[in-house]
């Protein structure tokens, strides 16, 4: 429950305090006086998104205070929990605003977030103001509105869910279809692109090595004579019988030599070791320079056929064998796409069943919560004197989507035997605010402690109609609390708590200013909302019997 609300300078309000009670707490004042502006400034401390001009001119901020009682188990607390804020069973909002839009808020003298306060907007207060109404008679929101009203969150969230995997499966599906389809159209490539790398097996690092071996036999000829003359200088006839001579010549001296012929020993024995493996490399390379005349013609025979396979394809040559395996797997995927195609229309059927059984599921709670609603509409209708209007809530099927198979409307039909229609084209502007009158109160839940607000709910009735649509917000206000902003007298008088908006100028200053009413002032109030700005003596006595009969 709403129990105080601080403003300071906000639009033209420069100070402004007031205390609700439970209840019925109607505001009243002419056009203009600034009952819209309490309700801007409300909003904003509830982190509502609105006009963002809010700060009084030439002040340096703007300010809001709301202070709310919320009981044991009131969905506030939970809220607060979850985002690690204080909770007791006083709540306090401030927000401050700054002429440039700076906004800071604090819940219970904690640093908050907008979509904190937010939160606690949705299970504080219900608003349910002028442009509200255009919600209410768009048929695209009937639906959810129905939803909420059935509790068939769970049941919608399980439709959703079964679409989701639908749709999935769906696209798989399709995506399959186009694949199978694509690669279809390359089947002769791929079967013939495939057969020509298989008949080739290239391997990785294959041209490198082809290169190496077909420049060496390209050039073994003149290499052979050149490597055969090395041979010959390394072997008896030259390194190798000379350095042996030098050896049995030094060794037969070295015993008289006194060791000085260590040295040149051990060096002999190092080149002798060196010498034997230049003789080995050069014989092994000797070995490789002998051929077969057909194996140049081989190698260059694969060579060009790989570099030929690399130009076609658009690949580096050491990059055929990998294509060779993407393609494989491309036509494996072809050959095996129908299984795949059967497999997914499976799984898309199987989606579609569990997706049809959640959404009849969801129709049948709808349609049963149509009629839940309905009759909770004509027992609302009656006491606002539309005893012999029809309400109903159309289920009629829709196409299939994440929110089930249904479309929903809200037709009404103002007198029996009358066709019914949407509730902006049959019932006049009277009827309209009553029927949304009782269209509210049956959406809004039960026990969920919310303050509810009404701004100018009774606007086009006046009256006996008039009459009841305040002794209908009254008796909703029993062990609650209600705001009404209102032009009636009769919605005025039933009111148990009553403030007068009006508007100064002071110094070429325009200021708003809320006043709480006596019983005395509350006379004049009514008065002048029933005669003008002339209160008569007679319009001040109609007023005490509306006062009275309240």
């Amino acid at each position: 429950m709403l129990r105080h609300l601080d403003i300071r300078d906000m639009l033209i309000i420069d100070r402004l305090e007031l205390a609700f009670q439970p209840g019925l707490n109607v505001l009243t004042g002419e056009t203009g006086a600034g009952k819209s502006i309490l309700l801007d400034a409300l909003g904003f401390v509830l982190g509502w998104r609105g006009r963002a001009d809010l700060v009084r001119a030439g002040a340096a901020q703007g300010e809001v205070v709301a202070e709310f009682q919320i009981t044991e188990g009131h969905p506030a607390r939970a809220v607060l929990e979850e985002a690690g804020l204080p909770v007791s069973d006083e709540l306090i909002l401030r927000r401050v605003n700054t002429p440039e839009g700076r906004k800071t808020a604090w819940v219970n003298d904690r640093r908050a977030s907008g979509e904190v306060l937010r939160q606690l907007s949705d299970v504080l207060v219900e608003l349910h103001g002028q442009q509200d109404d255009k919600g209410l008679l768009d048929p695209k929101n009937h639906r959810a509105m129905l939803d909420e009203f059935g509790g068939l969150r769970a049941l919608k969230a399980e439709v959703a869910e079964a679409w989701s995997a639908r749709s999935k499966a769906s696209r798989a599906l399709a995506e399959a279809d186009a694949r199978l389809a694509e690669m279809k159209s390359e089947e002769d490539y791929l079967r013939h692109a495939v057969a020509e790398l298989d008949k080739l097996d290239p391997q990785p690092g294959e041209e490198g090595e082809l290169d190496q071996r077909r420049r060496l036999m390209q050039a073994a000829e003149k290499m052979r004579e050149d490597v055969a003359r090395a041979g010959a200088a390394l072997g008896l006839e030259g390194a190798e019988g000379m350095l042996s001579d030098a050896r049995r010549w030094l060794e037969g001296v070295t015993d008289r030599a006194e060791g000085g012929l260590d040295a040149a020993l051990a060096a002999l024995e190092r080149a002798t070791v060196e010498l034997s493996e230049a003789q080995s490399a050069v014989e092994t390379f000797a070995d490789q320079l002998v051929f077969n005349p057909a194996e140049l013609e081989e190698a260059e025979e694969r060579l060009f056929a790989l570099r030929g396979l690399s130009r076609k394809h658009g690949v580096m040559a050491d990059d055929l064998s990998g294509l060779a395996d993407d393609l494989r797997t491309r036509l494996g995927q072809l050959d095996g796409g129908a299984e795949e195609i059967s497999s997914l229309a499976k799984t898309l059927q199987e989606a579609e069943a569990t997706f049809a059984a959640a959404a009849a599921r969801l129709t049948e709670a709808r349609v049963e919560a149509a009629g839940r609603l309905d009759a909770a509409m004509a027992r609302e209708l009656g006491p606002l004197k539309m005893e012999r209007a029809v309400f109903t809530t159309e289920v009629v099927p829709a196409d299939p989507g994440p929110t089930g198979t249904d479309a929903v409307t809200f037709t009404v039909a103002t007198n029996p035997g009358a066709p019914a229609g949407p509730l902006n084209r049959i019932a006049s502007g009277g009827e309209l605010s009553r029927f949304l009158l009782a269209l509210k109160v049956c959406l809004t839940h039960d026990d969920s402690g919310l303050t509810m607000i009404f701004d100018e709910i009774d606007r086009g009735v006046g009256g006996a109609t008039a009459d009841a649509v305040g002794r209908r917000l009254a008796a909703l206000a029993e062990g609650g609390q209600v705001l009404v902003v209102t032009h009636s007298p009769q919605v005025a008088a039933l009111g148990a708590h009553h403030w007068r908006v009006a508007k100064d100028v002071e110094g070429g200053v325009t200021t708003s200013r809320v006043v709480p009413l006596a019983p005395e002032d509350r006379i004049d109030e009514v008065a002048r909302m029933l005669a003008g700005d002339t209160i008569t003596d007679a319009a001040r006595e109609a007023a005490r019997a509306l006062l009275s009969g309240a």
